[in-house]
Formats: C-alpha cells, sequence, structure tokens
C-alpha cells in the first residue's frame, strides 16, 4: 500500500470571511441529509416476490400489496427550511449548497406523501420523468428508450440474446470482487459484504460495496459492478469524503442521482463491461415509468418487462422498482429508473463538449465527489484556489481524456452508417465489382 497524499497546505481563499458561514451550513447539510434514506424507506419486503409469483404460475396473478405508509420527517423538514433560510444565495457556492439542501427537502417531502400523486410530483423533480422534453431537444428520455430497443432489435435480428449463465455463488463472487477493488482503493477501506435481504443484487458506499447472499452472478456481472458500483458510486463517495472543506461532496444530494447513475452506466460503456441485454434492460425500464405514469399497474408493467425477453424473477424485480413507494394500480410510481438513460446521455453530451472547447480539466470533476455535470462548471474556481481538492481516486478509463474523445469521436461517426442498406452480401458484391470494374487480368 502507497502513502498516503501528503495534506495540501490550507488556501488563501479560506481567508475569505463570507465561507465561514457556508462551510457551517454545510456541515448542517451533512446531519441533516443523513436521516433522508430515501430506497431503504421503499424497499418491498422479500416474501411479496414468492407470493406474486405463485400466484402468476398458476394462472391467478394479484396485485401486490406493499407497505404504502408515509414516513413523516417533520425534524428534518424543519431544519432544511431553517437551513434554506439562512444559505447566502447570491454567493456561487450558497447557491450550490442550497440547490442540494432543497433536493434533501423534496426527498423528504416525498417521503411523508407515499402512495400519492405528490410522490410521484416529488419524484420528477428529483429523477425526471421519461415523457419531460427539453427546449433544447426533439425526443423526450422515452423516445429516446423506444429507439434503443428498435435498433438493438435490428442488431440480434429479433432473435432471443444467448443465455448468459448465473453459475457464481455469492460468497465466490465476493471473493472475486474484493481481490479487484482492495489494490485499487489502496487509501481506504472497502468491505465487501452479504445479505440476504437485499432487495437489489448489489449496492454500494463509501464504505462497503454490498452483494445479496442468496443472488447468484455471472462473469459479466463481475467487470459490470466493479465498472458501475466501485469504480464510481464508491469511488465519488470516498473522494466526497476526503474533501477537507466541503464535506456535504462525501454525500450524494439526491439531485446528483441522475448524473451518478450515468457516469456509472456510461463507465460500463466506455470499458465495454455493459452487454446488449443490460443496454436494453436501461432503456426498457425508462419504458414501463412511462406506462405506469399513464395508468398501467403492476401486471402490466411485469408483462411488459416479461414479454421483452425477461425472466418472470428478473421481470417482477424490474416492476417492483417502479412502483416503490407507489401505487401498484398506476400512475403513481417512483420515475428514479428514467435517471439512467437521461443520465447517461447528460454525461455523454458534457464530455464531448468539455473535451471539444477544450475544458478537459473539468473532468476531473466530476470524481471530485457526488456532484452534477453542472456543479463541474461551478465548482471549477474552487478547485483553481484550492477549497476543492483533486479527487484521490481516478477510474482508469477517465485518466486520458484522449482515450475518451477518441472512443466517443469514433462513435459519433458510425452512427452516420446506414447499417438498414447493408447486407452480408453487399460485402461480397462489392469487392467482387472492384476486381470486374479494374480491367486488369482481362
Amino acid at each position: 500500500m502507497s502513502a498516503l497524499p501528503v495534506a495540501p497546505p490550507a488556501p488563501e481563499a479560506l481567508k475569505d470571511p463570507a465561507l465561514v458561514p457556508l462551510f457551517e451550513q454545510d456541515r448542517t447539510l451533512v446531519k441533516l441529509g443523513r436521516g433522508i434514506r430515501v430506497l431503504k424507506a421503499i424497499d418491498w419486503p422479500m416474501e411479496l416476490e414468492e407470493r406474486f409469483l405463485a400466484g402468476w404460475r398458476v394462472g391467478r396473478p394479484e396485485l401486490p400489496e406493499p407497505p404504502t405508509q408515509p414516513h413523516p420527517m417533520e425534524s428534518e423538514i424543519e431544519g432544511l427550511d431553517d437551513l434554506l433560510g439562512r444559505i447566502d444565495r447570491g454567493h456561487p457556492l450558497g447557491m450550490w449548497l442550497y440547490k442540494s439542501a432543497w433536493s434533501y427537502r423534496v426527498a423528504a417531502q416525498m417521503l411523508g406523501a407515499i402512495g400519492t400523486p405528490e410522490y410521484t410530483r416529488c419524484s420528477a423533480l428529483l429523477y425526471g420523468r421519461p415523457d419531460h422534453l427539453y427546449p433544447s431537444q426533439d425526443s423526450t428520455n422515452a423516445d429516446v428508450a423506444r429507439e434503443l430497443l428498435r435498433v438493438t432489435d435490428e442488431l440480434i435480428n429479433d432473435r432471443l440474446l444467448p443465455e448468459v449463465p448465473m453459475d457464481i455463488e455469492a460468497p465466490e463472487f465476493a471473493r472475486r470482487l474484493r481481490e479487484r477493488i482492495d489494490p485499487f482503493f489502496n487509501h481506504d477501506k472497502v468491505e465487501v459484504v452479504l445479505d440476504p435481504n437485499l432487495a437489489s443484487k448489489a449496492t454500494a458506499g463509501s464504505k462497503r460495496v454490498t452483494l445479496r447472499a442468496t443472488a447468484m452472478f455471472s462473469e459479466r456481472d463481475l467487470e459490470q459492478l466493479i465498472q458501475h458500483e466501485a469504480f464510481i458510486h464508491t469511488l465519488t463517495a470516498l473522494n466526497g469524503k476526503h474533501q477537507p472543506y466541503l464535506t456535504s461532496l462525501g454525500c450524494g444530494a439526491p439531485r446528483t442521482t441522475r448524473a451518478q447513475e450515468g457516469l456509472a452506466t456510461f463507465s460500463e460503456i466506455i470499458t465495454g463491461a455493459i452487454d446488449i441485454a443490460r443496454l436494453r434492460r436501461v432503456a426498457l425500464r425508462v419504458v414501463m415509468v412511462e406506462q405506469a405514469l399513464k395508468g398501467a399497474d403492476f401486471i402490466e408493467v411485469f408483462r411488459g418487462f416479461l414479454d421483452a425477453g425477461q425472466s418472470e424473477v428478473e421481470s417482477y424485480r424490474s416492476a417492483a422498482r417502479v412502483f416503490r413507494g407507489g401505487n401498484v394500480r398506476g400512475l403513481v410510481c417512483f420515475t428514479k429508473d428514467g435517471a439512467y438513460l437521461e443520465g447517461v446521455l447528460r454525461i455523454y453530451a458534457f464530455i464531448c463538449k468539455a473535451l471539444h472547447e477544450g475544458r478537459g480539466e473539468l473532468l476531473p470533476l466530476l470524481f471530485c465527489g457526488r456532484v452534477t455535470v453542472a456543479d463541474t462548471v461551478v465548482l471549477e474556481p474552487y478547485r483553481n484556489n484550492g477549497l476543492i481538492v483533486p479527487p484521490r481516486y481516478v477510474p482508469p478509463w477517465a485518466r486520458d481524456p484522449q482515450r475518451v474523445l477518441s472512443v466517443m469521436a469514433f462513435s459519433t461517426v458510425v452512427q452516420r452508417l446506414r447499417l438498414e442498406n447493408l447486407t452480408l452480401q453487399r460485402f461480397v458484391d462489392a469487392e467482387a465489382e472492384t476486381v470486374e470494374s479494374s480491367g486488369i487480368g482481362d
């Protein structure tokens, strides 16, 4: 293990008296944010899965009955309202801090409105809606998802994808994961733990990566999980916790979710860890969130995942993600699953523009903590004056901007190919035409 980085000297910027209350408010936000844990509050009990699938398999499916009790958070809301009233929004760091506090306030309000339309309104504020049309674009997130499904349908020629063997048990998978991440996080201890009650297959924080103890994993899962969970979610949380002055960078305010999930998905794409089945799953979730918002119930959404080729278990869990905290009869749902595709599109566009405009120095700021793409622009002066220190960990793919740019440039050019006008025989014919028309050998 290499030595810890030497702490930088206190920057001259610390002499600014306007920073004193902002640092205090930053610490207050960290304390208030700890009590607002969205996913933990809306998780479904594991026994609902077995009950639903048992009914489905005998032809008598019934809507699940998850707990829908609101989680009132009066004390957290009171504290956040007080904090929002004290932050100086005229200061760039103050406005940045205000946006984070606002997002925690929305999340607290959302948890107090579980099962109601207000829950979905707050969810959309934090994670977006698949049907939202941004002023600078001509397609919604759901439109892009449908196009992605159409393109991948063409690429696989409407055949079922070969099944990937899920033949690695959780303890062995955890051992292999630990072997990969221990040398990388050489200044911190990141545990890999097993939890039999974990709803998803894996989650990651600054201290541990948690795997569902009863899950089976594939070889592909290993690289995807390393790139997505460890080298983005754990990495950005750790880098944020190592920030000496702005401690909320390590917390992951709800407003950073789209950028976090987008960056994690982009990490899978740029490293080649993603496969077409996972890419389709990301797109399909966007479409199913849109259907739920239009009134589709749990069974209809479950059937939509099933018809798209997912297994019964996977379809149940995908549908459950959509209706966490919502109403299984439709209209009220959790829109976070739309954030992955929208987030990766934002990250892609941001990196393209930053590199195109010669602002490659912004890229490391994506990893300095839990931030949005807009934050990198706002926080750049504070990286320059020392209030934000460089990230301790950077994913291998992001260490060379030229490598990233070359992959993205090639991807942009390839998009111009008209694959629908090509056949494999056309390659043979084109070669023959060249020989025949050359006049050589006649």
